[in-house]
C-alpha cells in the first residue's frame, strides 16, 4: 500500500511538472509576439512588465523564445518610463546600493541561465536605471541591456541643494 501510495505522489507530482512546462509558454504580461519566419520555432516575445516597488515605471522587454530548443537565446532589448506617478516613498523603499535589486528574473534554458532585470538609483541624476541581462556568457559575452527612467517632473524629483 505504502508503495502505490509512492508511486500515485510521483505521477501526480510528474503530472504537476508537465502542465508547469506547458504554461510556461504562456505569460500574462505579453504584450507581442513577433515570428522569425516560417521556417524557425525562434519568436521575439515583448512583455510589459510594472516595477513591483515603483509601479510608476513600466518596462517593455523584448527577447527571442526557442520553442523546441534546450535554450533560448541571450539577446534582450528593454525601454522603461514613467507611466504612472513615482513618490519619494516609493523610492526610500527600494534598495539603493550600487548593485540595486532584481525586480524581475526568467528562465531562458535547462541549462541555468537566467534572464533578469535590476533595479539601481543613480542619486546624481535622479534616474532610474534598468538592467536586463544573461547570467550565461554567449560569444565571449554577457548579453545586457540598460534603459533609463529619470526622476525629474515627479514627486520623487529633489531640487538640487544651494552651496
Amino acid at each position: 500500500m505504502t508503495r502505490l501510495r509512492r508511486l500515485s505522489s510521483r505521477a501526480a507530482l510528474l503530472g504537476v511538472m508537465a502542465s508547469g512546462l506547458l504554461l510556461a509558454g504562456c505569460d500574462d504580461n505579453e504584450v507581442g509576439d513577433v515570428s522569425l519566419g516560417l521556417f524557425t520555432t525562434k519568436d521575439i516575445k515583448i512583455e510589459s512588465l510594472i516595477d513591483p516597488k515603483v509601479p510608476g515605471v513600466t518596462c517593455h522587454l523584448s527577447n527571442i523564445e526557442a520553442d523546441l530548443d534546450f535554450s533560448d537565446p541571450s539577446d534582450m532589448s528593454i525601454a522603461c518610463r514613467q507611466t504612472g506617478p513615482i513618490t519619494a516613498e516609493m523610492i526610500a523603499d527600494i534598495n539603493t546600493s550600487k548593485s540595486g535589486e532584481e525586480v524581475y528574473r526568467k528562465s531562458k534554458s535547462v541549462l541555468l541561465k537566467s534572464l533578469k532585470i535590476r533595479r539601481i538609483l543613480d542619486r546624481d541624476s535622479q534616474s532610474l536605471l534598468y538592467i536586463a541581462y544573461s547570467t550565461k556568457e554567449t560569444s565571449g559575452s554577457f548579453k545586457h541591456a540598460l534603459s533609463s527612467v529619470p526622476l525629474w517632473g515627479s514627486d520623487a524629483w529633489q531640487a538640487p541643494s544651494a552651496q
